[in-house]
């Protein structure tokens, strides 16, 4: 099948009680490609009225005796996987969405979609396998716990990469039994409505999934406080995150996830294998045009093949091709907006007058229609520069120079995040050395990024709190209930 790069837009409403509706104000927002800057799309906007009536539905459809609270849990596994299997059909019109949407190559895009359908179907086999234990307590007792869904979940996704975060959110706290009202990114939200359109059409039930278009200040803040939410998951800036986290709190004491920013170390021994190792830690620092929360943005090299390791990550930088996404051979899109090209921009001139070298790129595409950046590598980074310290969200690589493992995990960790972290290096023992002293949610040995479904991902300090994917994924939307029950005594 041909790539489509003029897909259609089918769906711009905003998706209540399994129908596709107008927002009670009327007002609509612009979608734009990022590749042409041109407006492909209006979708409604939402707002606190609309999110009302969305929690209203989720409620009714949590009630006891509701279909969903007495379906089968065999059965809403059966409706994950037919929910992945309608992702799976469509997968290149969901692809090519992406891609138009935010900007990311049309390979990239298909890999989201692909991962997407993966972890449906990870958690659609975990639907029925989520029971309690029973315990040995003291006393003449019979003891056990039940779990439980939590009830009503508030979610909040990012515009980096759509499709997949509507997986991450809805597939587990599905499984669990929850019902949801989602808040896509006002910059991408079209695959989230394809998805919720596939929802209806496999079956599940109204009111268990519902998609509020809008912003955060208004729709996001009006999930993050409603007080018949139980549970806010978030992913997104940090900044945002400990607002929504404050927010939360305000009506109730909501359980909260948190998925947030990251300044990743990715640390290369001199023993590593050098062709591989630049290239993994360019590819992952560049991965998603950038914007990515867990991309290695800083490269930590050592001393004795700092200056080889430049070099080739200059060539290699060079060889990298950007431009349109829809190209089979694209590997760099544009950044997603005019608001992330400028910041990127301006982190970029922020590295040239604290000192850093460019080695590669340093500034727009010329010519590019839309939001283009040049890959671009620097060198000379010393740990309190701005490009080292701060969240750049771009293909911006700053290399820094180190000595022995003690003094780089030290520097690894003088951060406020905690996300991802890598280390390139044929000695165990370092490799566990790292492992065991750095302070992040994710540690990735001659290899980074490598995510799947069974694999919990999560940040410490201010990358976060909670896990997703995986087991651990599970237990973020479920409740514990212990249940004891007199026994009769010898006496009685």
């Amino acid at each position: 099948m041909g790539v489509d790069n003029n897909p259609q837009i089918k769906y711009t409403k905003l998706f209540i009680n399994n129908e596709f509706v107008s927002s009670k104000s009327g007002k609509k927002m612009s979608v734009i490609n990022p590749a042409t800057a041109e407006k492909i799309a209006e979708v409604d906007e939402g707002s606190k009225e609309d999110v009302d009536i969305a929690v209203a539905a989720a409620r009714k459809a949590f009630e006891l005796g509701s279909e969903w609270r007495t379906m089968d849990a065999s059965a809403r596994g059966r409706l994950l996987h037919k929910l992945a299997d309608a992702i799976e059909a469509h997968k290149e019109y969901i692809a090519s969405l992406e891609t138009l949407d935010n900007g990311k190559s049309i390979n990239d895009a298909r890999g989201d979609v692909q991962f997407t359908v993966d972890t449906f179907r990870y958690y659609a086999g975990y639907a029925d396998k989520i029971h309690g234990k029973t315990i040995p307590a003291d006393g003449p007792v019979f003891s056990f716990t039940r779990i439980e869904p939590i009830g009503v979940c508030g979610q909040i996704i990012p515009w980096n990469y759509p499709v997949v975060m509507v997986a991450w959110k809805w597939a587990p706290a599905l499984a669990c039994g929850n019902t949801l009202v989602l808040k896509p990114s006002e910059k991408t939200p079209l695959s989230a409505l394809v998805l919720a359109a596939l929802s209806k059409e496999v079956g599940f039930p109204a009111g268990v999934i519902n998609v509020i278009n809008g912003y955060g200040p208004t729709v996001g803040a009006a999930i993050a406080s409603h007080p018949d939410i139980d549970k806010i998951a978030f992913t997104g800036s940090t900044a945002v995150g400990q607002q929504i986290q404050a927010m939360a709190g305000q009506n109730g004491a909501k359980r909260v996830s948190l998925e947030l920013g990251g300044k990743s170390p990715f640390v290369v021994c001199e023993d590593a294998d050098l062709d591989l190792a630049v290239q993994i830690a360019q590819e992952n620092c560049f991965v998603n045009m950038g914007q990515c929360c867990c991309a290695a943005t800083r490269t930590f090299v050592h001393e004795a093949i700092y200056d080889k390791f430049v070099a080739k990550s200059r060539e290699h930088a060079a060889k990298r091709k950007v431009g349109d996404p829809f190209d089979e051979n694209t590997i760099q899109g544009p950044q997603v907006d005019e608001i992330q090209y400028k910041r990127v921009l301006s982190f970029i001139d922020q590295g040239k007058k604290e000192g850093a070298k460019v080695e590669f790129g340093g500034g727009p595409v010329e010519g590019a229609k839309g939001y283009f950046v040049q890959p671009t590598v620097f060198s000379n980074v010393t740990d309190d520069m701005t490009i080292a310290r701060e969240e750049i969200f771009g293909p911006v690589q700053q290399i820094l120079k180190f000595k022995t493992m003690d003094e780089v995990i030290k520097r690894a960790n003088n951060t406020k995040y905690g996300l991802g972290s890598g280390i390139f290096t044929k000695d165990v023992e370092k490799a566990m050395q790292f492992a065991q002293g750095i302070r992040a949610g994710s540690v990735w040995i001659n290899c980074y990024n490598h995510f799947a479904a069974q694999i919990p991902f999560g940040g410490f300090k201010m990358s976060g709190h909670g896990r997703e994917l995986g087991e651990d994924g599970i237990q973020e939307y479920c409740e514990i209930k212990t249940v004891t029950l007199q026994l009769p005594t010898k006496n009685s």
